[in-house]
């Protein structure tokens, strides 16, 4: 049936597995679709023996360790290069080239620091997809039992290679992507690679060859865990050609987006840069013709240009990122990119997976059924906290006053159990070891005082026969003292116990006929929601019995001959005490997120491995739509369609079942396609290359693999999909304040140089000195500017509609707003300038006072940008009290550069009087009334 390992006749490439390319890949044959025969003859190896070792060093050397390829990149220097790369740090650096020229080191040497350190952020940030691949890498490299001359060895998992025996049991990470030979009831925990909630029952089955990966029962998975039984496979892929490795490439793949920050900046950036260059330009062609001196002209076309660039915009845009980051983090949202901030508060749509996210990833018993009575049962998780209730709604204080139907229903989930719960009381969480369904029996047993320590005493375990996938039942044999006797255990599906049951236990524990169309009808009612369902059974016997064998449960669980008490053979004769029904449940805050969300026009997406009826269950209860057609559909049907039929249908539905990596990763860029930004959520590998392609990748602190953290570009640390709803409210915030001083300060440097094209077209001197210039634009930046970063969220915020991905960052209104204010800074300095100068004032006088009128015409329309659809008056003078504070700092720093010597001969400025002061607030009261109306007459200007 084999052919002799190392016989030659097979190539590694042509068969099932290697470590080559995705050419490769696609023209291999898939191993899940073989018998067991074929694939062992199509790799040259024996089923007993494995390879000899000559013949695995042979294709060790020939096609490389079983490692993931380490991604080639750019070096640290290009790295460092491309950070400034970008027009807005083109105008930076113009602007530090002009302080400088302008003699003004300090300034320059300020605009410096603010683009090194943007280039600095930028470089760390741009190192997070080789983190991620070296993460998906770790993920593969452990111990494997490998058979070899027909002996069993450790190797380094590296060292595996096609055509590898390898023995698998509980607890062993899989090194290899492996087709079972000599399953054992193996089951195998694939969550964090296919998104499947409960561990997968292995056999060896040849499968049809369209069987999608998460349902390839015969087939275990590089990265995945063992968590019960036994089983032998044959290593078919390697390295780059295992499932894992397919996900490396496509995390690799990936493109990492700009965000709508980035890319609206950057089209902002590049128009202001043409702006400033045409106005220069005019400014210098303007002076020449009036026959100006060259000298002068130069000096007021620089003027002009260091008038128009907003030195501060980066710094505080950097600063309002991460005010923003700040207030998520208090809200359990780690931003690990800071444009992404911005990011969530545009999103339009969440792709959000099923499991650990918008559940809870803790199975939990919801119902237990008895034939008399149906108990409901409340808390989540593996906690043993939460009541059981009775069919009169009132909660039973311990497991004896639900009856006896119940009391062996919960003694059988614990004492036939081989999980463990655990308390960390660092993390006050419990943690399962084992299976997460037996975890759950765990915990309902709990919550009535069953505790496995007390179980074990009152019903001291004598023998087992595991869980197999052929019964598809759990047996245990324990001593009952209470009885003077045995009593045998059986827990499992009820397709595997109701053959063995001939009757059913009454509350009052006595047995009765079994009616097996009430339980039939009771399972089909309870799977109709969505919850998987267990039965559980007894049966007593005389003591002296001390192994399974010995009472007639064998190997294959059917009668040998043995009598119980009761005269049945020893397969039979149980007594169905009641059904268990249990799911993941939704995490308690993500049905009001969820809902938050929908109406605030962000479309929730539920995207999971999981099967249909499971996803729908869950869908529904947390409120997502899934009765209307094309709500509900799977991974499969999605990829059959043709393109245009599939982004009508993506758009459809709320909810995708049985989703593979590739197909989550194409539905986010459909999605991107259409214009939508783009959250995705998920905690496995799984997810990874989707979390890199969205708009915003948002993984699980608490119960996320490394490589989906290193992906991402949010962290939540509470793996709550109700965080991500805050952190939406918290970007909405932030891109609200980010409009606020962009519209707060592009009249500032537009107004100032208008002013300077003003002068030079009426032939007068300049109303403000490019020192003095740049004294407003860097004083105002950071004294008044930066203040509106600390603004609180607007009310209403989640009610609004996200705002379109194709909003420029200013919009026509707000433009006008802009421009109306620049005029009115024009006009309010070119004619104090020139009124100061027509009523005796020297120059530096009548300049002194134009600069103090541009910065309070800024001051009023601070308190007016603090809300741009309300009048600043509906704002609350003290709810952001950082104003008041720059306030107070720009009027002393006024009063320092107006009145200190010093300064009068570094800025060329001169004392003025009370008179000059009270002109100087009249015009800026005047310009605020102006903003007023406008206001008032063009609402809603966002």
């Amino acid at each position: 049936m084999s052919a002799p390992a190392g016989d030659g006749r097979v190539g590694i490439r042509d068969g099932v597995g290697g470590s080559g390319g995705s050419d490769d890949r696609e023209r291999r044959p898939e191993a899940h679709r073989l018998d067991t025969h074929e694939v062992v003859l199509l790799l040259g190896t024996d089923p007993d023996r494995g390879l000899t070792s000559d013949e695995a060093k042979s294709r060790l050397e020939r096609w490389g360790p079983n490692s993931l390829p380490q991604a080639g990149g750019s070096g640290i220097l290009v790295r460092l290069l491309r950070q400034f790369h970008h027009p807005l740090i083109y105008v930076l650096l113009v602007a530090a080239l002009v302080a400088l020229l302008l003699d003004e080191p300090v300034d320059s040497a300020v605009i410096m620091a603010v683009v090194l350190a943007n280039a600095v952020i930028g470089f760390v940030q741009e190192s997070r997809a080789e983190a991620a691949l070296d993460a998906l890498r770790a993920m593969v490299r452990t111990r494997a039992k490998v058979v070899r001359d027909g002996v069993p060895h450790s190797v380094d998992s590296e060292d595996l290679v096609p055509g590898d025996l390898v023995h698998l049991a509980a607890g062993d990470k899989v090194p290899a992507d492996l087709r079972l030979v000599r399953p054992a009831e193996l089951r195998v925990d694939e969550s964090a690679l296919t998104g499947e909630s409960l561990p997968v029952s292995k056999d060896e089955s040849a499968l049809p060859v369209e069987t999608v990966v998460a349902d390839r029962r015969n087939m275990i998975w590089s990265g995945t865990l063992v968590t019960g039984g036994t089983g032998t496979g044959v290593v078919v892929a390697t390295g780059g050609e295992t499932e894992l490795g397919e996900i490396h490439r496509l995390v690799g793949g990936a493109d990492t987006l700009a965000t709508p920050l980035t890319r609206k900046l950057d089209s902002f950036s590049k128009v202001l840069t043409v702006a400033i260059l045409v106005l220069a330009a005019v400014t210098f062609v303007l002076g020449l013709l009036r026959g100006d001196e060259l000298g002068l002209t130069f000096t007021a076309a620089v003027a002009l240009a260091v008038a128009a660039i907003p030195e501060g915009l980066p710094a505080v845009v950097t600063i309002t990122l991460a005010i923003g980051v700040a207030r998520m983090a208090r809200r359990q949202a780690v931003i690990r990119r800071l444009p992404c901030v911005e990011t969530l508060g545009g999103t339009t749509v969440i792709c959000s997976d099923k499991t650990g996210t918008l559940t809870r990833n803790e199975m939990t018993v919801r119902r237990v059924w008895t034939p008399d009575a149906v108990f409901t049962v409340e808390g989540t998780g593996y906690a043993p906290e939460g009541t059981v209730v009775g069919p009169d709604g009132e909660p039973l204080p311990d497991a004896t006053a639900g009856g006896e139907a119940l009391r062996w229903t919960l003694l059988a989930g614990v004492a036939c159990n081989d999980a463990r719960l655990t308390h960390e009381a660092e993390r006050d969480r419990w943690k399962l070891i084992g299976d997460p369904t037996e975890g759950a029996l765990l915990a309902v047993g709990a919550k009535l005082g069953l505790d496995p320590a007390g179980v074990g005493t009152e019903l001291p375990r004598l023998d087992t026969v595991p869980f197999s996938s052929g019964r598809r039942r759990m047996v245990t044999l324990h001593e009952h003292p209470a009885e003077g006797g045995t009593v045998t255990l059986v827990k499992g599906a009820v397709e595997g116990l109701l053959p063995i049951c001939e009757r059913e236990m009454g509350a009052d524990g006595l047995p009765r006929p079994l009616d097996r169309e009430a339980v039939e009808r009771a399972v089909e009612e309870l799977a109709g929601h969505g919850l998987r369902v267990l039965a559980t059974a007894m049966r007593t016997g005389p003591a002296g019995a001390r192994s399974l064998n010995g009472a007639g449960e064998g190997e294959d669980g059917e009668a040998h001959g043995g009598k119980s008490h009761d005269g049945k053979g020893a397969g039979s004769g149980f007594v169905l005490t009641g059904l268990h029904a249990m799911m993941d449940p939704p995490r308690d805050a993500a049905r009001d997120s969820v809902a938050t969300c929908r109406r605030a026009g962000i479309e929730v997406k539920m995207i999971t491995g999981d099967h249909m009826a499971t996803a729908r269950a869950v869908a529904t209860d947390l409120g997502l739509p899934t009765d209307r057609p094309g709500a509900v559909v799977t991974g499969g049907e999605l990829a059959a369609m043709p393109p245009e039929e599939y982004r009508t249908a993506l758009r459809e539905a709320t909810v995708l079942a049985r989703v593979s990596p590739e197909q989550k990763l194409r539905m986010v860029e459909a999605l991107q396609q259409s214009d939508e930004v783009v959250a995705m959520t998920g905690d496995g590998v799984n997810d990874a290359p989707a979390l890199r392609q969205a708009d915003i990748g948002v993984a699980m602190g608490r119960g996320g693999t490394e490589v989906a953290k290193e992906a991402s570009d949010a962290v939540l640390l509470d793996d709550d999909f109700s965080t991500i709803e805050a952190a939406v409210e918290e970007g909405r915030g932030v891109f609200d304040n980010l409009s606020k001083f962009i519209v707060w300060i592009l009249p500032t440097s537009m107004g100032q140089a208008l002013v300077i094209l003003a002068a030079i077209v009426m032939g007068t001197a300049l109303p403000v000195l490019p020192t003095q210039i740049l004294w407003v634009n860097m004083t105002t930046a950071v004294l008044l500017g930066l203040m509106l970063a600390f603004e609180p969220r607007e009310r209403g915020i989640m009610d609004r509609p996200p705002r379109s991905p194709s909003q420029p960052l200013l919009t026509r209104a707000l433009g006008l707003r802009v421009l109306l204010v620049g005029v009115l800074i024009v006009a309010a300095a070119m004619w104090l300038f020139s009124y100061e100068r027509s009523i005796g004032a020297s120059d530096e006088a009548a300049r002194t006072a134009a600069m103090n009128v541009v910065i309070a015409v800024q001051v009023f329309y601070l308190f007016s940008c603090r809300s741009l659809r309300q009048p600043a008056w509906r704002v609350g003078f003290f709810t952001n009290p950082w104003i008041l504070l720059g306030v107070g700092l720009q009027i002393l720093a006024q009063v320092f550069i107006t009145y200190v010597p010093v300064m009068n001969t570094l800025f060329h400025t001169e004392p003025i009087g009370p008179d000059t002061w009270a002109r100087v607030l009249a015009l800026a009261a005047l310009a605020s009334v102006v903003v007023a109306i406008d206001k008032r007459l063009r609402p809603g200007a966002l």
